[in-house]
C-alpha cells in the first residue's frame, strides 16, 4: 500500500499575482506563517515564491520590496505534481530538483501543497497508527508455535 501525495498534502494554499510587490508576499507569509507563495497570473500557476527567493533575490541584492516584483523574483518554471502521485516518487522529484516545496496540481489547479514537513508529519502519523495496532519493528515476527 502507498501513501498518495493528496494524503498528505496541505489543502490551505496562498497565492499571489505576479504583479504584486514582493512587499506584500512577505507581509501575506508573515501574516499566515507560511514560507511560501504560489504564483499566478491571469488565474494560471506560474511560479512559486518561497522565503529563500525573498532573501536571495530582493535582500541580498538590496532591492526595494515596495517596487520589486513577485514575478521578478519567484522561481520557476513550477515544478509541481499530481495528486494520485505516490508519496515516494514525490520526494524523488523534491529531492532531485532540490526543492522542500511541491505543489499539487489538478487540471491547471493548484489543489495543495506537499512539504517535507508534510512528509515527516505523515510518517509519524503512520508509525503511531502501526505501532497501536501492537506492530513492534525490533521484534521477531515469526508466528508463535502451536
Amino acid at each position: 500500500m502507498s501513501l498518495l501525495v493528496k494524503e498528505v498534502m496541505t489543502k490551505d494554499v496562498m497565492t499571489i499575482e505576479s504583479s504584486a510587490p514582493t512587499k506584500e508576499a512577505a507581509e501575506l507569509m508573515d501574516k499566515h506563517d507560511i514560507g511560501c507563495l504560489i504564483v499566478m497570473n491571469k488565474g494560471k500557476p506560474v511560479g512559486i515564491v518561497t522565503e529563500r527567493d525573498m532573501l536571495k533575490r530582493v535582500l541580498l541584492q538590496f532591492r526595494d520590496p515596495r517596487i520589486t516584483r513577485v514575478g521578478d523574483v519567484m522561481s520557476t518554471p513550477l515544478i509541481a505534481s499530481s495528486p494520485e502521485t505516490e508519496l515516494r516518487e514525490a520526494m524523488k522529484l523534491m529531492n532531485k530538483r532540490r526543492i522542500k516545496k511541491l505543489p499539487v496540481v489538478e487540471d491547471g489547479l493548484v489543489i495543495g501543497l506537499v512539504t517535507f514537513t508534510d512528509v515527516v508529519r505523515s510518517i509519524g502519523y503512520f508509525e503511531h497508527v502501526i505501532s497501536s495496532l501492537g506492530y513492534d519493528k525490533n521484534a521477531s515476527h515469526t508466528l508463535p508455535s502451536k
